[in-house]
């Protein structure tokens, strides 16, 4: 019994550290990497970086810790410069993060000593260090080596307004050594200077929202008002770097949150209201949007969101790093989002918090190669990220699309998803480079795996040339069938609707289904011969409300991939509800409404011109739901156009009916119509209450039976 109970607690001990074990390699984690779906939802990956160490003052071998630092870069020879703000300095370290020197005293221009005064931006050219000299109002220039020099001072320009403040916070200089400087008070957009100083501009003025009220409002503001309003003036730009081929990034925060979050809602790919830009240098706003989110930081809000942290992301810092991929930073969640050329987030991560990799108030990222560098401004201290296997594969993958080498693309893109499936870019990576290799068909499926609509519609455009060169007369010769045969069936109909309109006596079910075709074309006519002359009946009805659900029950099935990438179909059922309720609310409250109204149209007079006027419907509806299994993207318009054509001929058709059924005016119809609105609303929200009551009267009645069940 003894050794038992040894042995049981031997076991319970190393469960008990099994469990510790387990807890502790959960927590080791300082963040979690993801992406986005197509739907918003954040989609858990691999690391494709992970903190290595973290380098602070001590370790950089400074005498003076580093006090709120502003900005961090580095050089071609991978040398780190920070921008040490509190401190007044720059201080430069070598690749291993070693200090070479610092960049605080100087003897200026005129011979007279000199010192930085809160720098804050900084660009290092192939044989320069840019300094934004905040406190001073002016750019330092020295060598590679740390000596002065000279000094640009504020420019000049009448275009500046007269009580402006040059407050220069970030650089950024072209292999011209053109300037590109962002005063955080300025907000005419980034002040360009040649590198003696001299204004030349200003380029990305920042649009600006109005409301409907402002913009009425204007019109009726004095020139002397007009200028008072400060409210609408562009906002000011926070940062820049510039990215291969000279084309400038620049980053805000001062967009309203409202007017960002609904650009990203809308999944726009203009980039006039995004926090983050990339120009060209005349300015124009050049930048690849085809994620399927625009990018701009956090865009799962739903599941993401704390208590403390709300809205759309604070983007304070913008970097270039291999292959065209650029980095963005969150002040609001400590977080960074990583993108490639086109737009598509390859992985975001970073949170707040004290373990290796976590950051308390990040301000800065650089690249140095392959690795990350961030600057915490709260901690004072650099944290240094590596990319992971996965980041590298997932950077081979995109350095192998770039060279054009689609293979290579193929083969490390699947690579990538034998580590993240969930990952869609490289569902589209596949797709795009067999497009690229000629295999339409085969991209097809990747497209459809990541929803990618719009490369899927690429491929299949070419995939449809090819059929319709292949297959060209046959097609010909189908169109010609298919109108010829309309002709020949508006010809019957019409030989049967006369044939019923000369003979005289009863209606055949056939005539009465003929002369909706009728109707529907001639609506004041017809709906009049509906009612008084008997040419409709209620079978004929019920067959155009079941010939009405069977068509939308065909387009939930029978959709074009554009139109449903996702597959999703109703029930016949839900189907059968969705034109059913709508049709007998409005036949019901119609004839309650006439009732009291002096309509003379009869309960029945108002069901059958009701559905007669839904032929519309099929008629439309069932050759666009086959026309969308061959439709393009461009094409997908035209189809929800003729979709809207018929509803809105469904409305004309339902509104001529009533009018004619009950005799009415023009403005009387008017207010029926309202009015027969009003009253299904009405009589939606009894039927609910009703509802509501007998459901709550049957809980009541089973609770009582279970209770007295109970106690018997």
């Amino acid at each position: 019994m003894k050794k038992i109970t040894k042995i049981l607690c031997i076991a319970f001990a190393f469960i008990m550290i099994a469990s510790c074990a387990t807890v502790a390699v959960s927590a080791s984690s300082a963040y979690q990497t993801y992406t986005y779906s197509m739907d918003g939802y954040a989609l858990y990956s691999p690391d494709a970086y992970t903190a290595a160490m973290t380098v602070d003052s001590t370790y950089m071998g400074l005498d003076v810790p580093i006090e709120t630092p502003g900005d961090l870069i580095t050089d071609d020879q991978g040398n780190v410069y920070i921008a040490d703000t509190g401190n007044n300095r720059i201080v430069c370290l070598d690749r291993y993060y070693k200090l070479k020197f610092i960049i605080s005293d100087f003897v200026n221009e005129h011979g007279v000593s000199d010192n930085l005064t809160a720098p804050q931006g900084l660009y290092i050219s192939s044989d320069r260090i840019w300094v934004c000299d905040t406190g001073a109002n002016r750019i330092v220039v020295f060598d590679r080596d740390g000596e002065f020099l000279n000094v640009i001072d504020e420019p000049e320009s009448s275009l500046f307004e007269n009580d402006s403040v040059y407050r220069p916070v970030a650089i950024a200089v072209d292999d011209y050594n053109r300037l590109f400087v962002v005063s955080s008070t300025t907000y005419q957009g980034i002040i360009v200077m040649t590198e003696e100083g001299e204004f030349t501009g200003f380029i990305g003025a920042q649009a600006v929202t109005l409301s409907a009220w402002e913009i009425i409002m204007r019109r009726f503001r004095t020139e002397e008002q007009q200028e008072q309003q400060e409210a609408n003036v562009s906002t000011e730009f926070n940062n820049i770097a510039m990215g291969d081929g000279g084309f400038i990034y620049v980053t805000t925060s001062s967009i309203e949150e409202d007017t960002v979050a609904g650009a990203i809602t809308g999944k726009s790919k203009d980039g006039t209201y995004m926090p983050v830009k990339l120009l060209n240098t005349n300015g124009d706003e050049i930048m690849r949007r085809n994620g399927f989110w625009p990018p701009a930081g956090e865009i799962d809000y739903s599941t993401r969101e704390t208590d403390d942290i709300t809205g759309v992301s604070t983007i304070i810092d913008v970097a270039e790093g291999e292959e065209g991929t650029w980095s963005i930073i969150d002040e609001k969640r400590q977080r960074i989002y990583t993108y490639d050329q086109n737009g598509n987030l390859l992985f975001a991560f970073g949170d707040t918090g004290t373990m290796l990799g976590d950051l308390s108030s990040i301000e800065a990222i650089t690249y140095q190669g392959d690795t990350m560098l961030i600057l915490d401004k709260t901690n004072d201290n650099i944290t240094v990220f590596e990319r992971t296997e996965y980041g590298n594969i997932l950077m081979e993958a995109i350095a192998a699309e770039n060279d054009q080498d689609f293979t290579t693309a193929i083969n490390m893109w699947t690579e990538v998803l034998k580590r993240n499936s969930n990952f869609d870019a490289a569902y589209v990576g596949i797709g795009q480079a067999m497009y690229r290799n000629g295999e339409y068909e085969e991209s097809l499926q990747y497209y459809e795996a990541a929803y990618d609509t719009e490369n899927w519609s690429k491929s299949y455009q070419e995939i449809r040339k090819e059929w319709m060169s292949s297959y060209f007369l046959i097609l010909l010769a189908i169109i010609v069938v298919i109108i010829v045969a309309i002709i020949f069936f508006n010809k019957f109909i019409k030989k049967v609707n006369t044939k019923a309109t000369t003979s005289g006596g009863k209606r055949t079910f056939g005539q009465e289904l003929a002369y909706g075709f009728y109707v529907i074309f001639h609506p004041f006519d017809g709906f009049w011969d509906l009612k008084h002359e008997k040419r409709g009946s209620v079978r004929a009805s019920i067959v155009f409300i079941i010939i009405t659900i069977l068509a939308f029950f065909y387009q939930s099935m029978g959709q074009g991939y554009l139109l449903n990438p996702e597959g999703y179909f109703s029930s016949i059922w839900s189907q059968a509800l969705g034109v059913l309720v709508p049709l007998f609310l409005f036949v019901l409250s119609n004839w309650c409404l006439t009732t009291l109204f002096e309509g003379e149209g009869s309960f029945k007079d108002i069901f059958v011109a009701s559905s007669y006027s839904l032929l519309p419907l099929p008629i439309m509806i069932i050759p666009l739901t086959i026309y969308s299994n061959f439709a393009i993207s461009t094409e997908v318009s035209i189809i929800s156009f003729l979709s809207t054509v018929a509803f809105i001929w469904l409305g004309i058709l339902i509104f001529f009916g009533t009018q004619v059924t009950h005799d009415y005016t023009l403005g009387r119809n008017v207010l029926t119509i309202l009015g027969t609105a009003v009253a299904m609303v009405f009589i939606m929200f009894i039927a609910i209450l009703f509802s509501t009551l007998v459901g709550k009267m049957v809980s009541l009645v089973t609770n009582i039976v279970t209770e007295i069940q109970y106690r018997i």
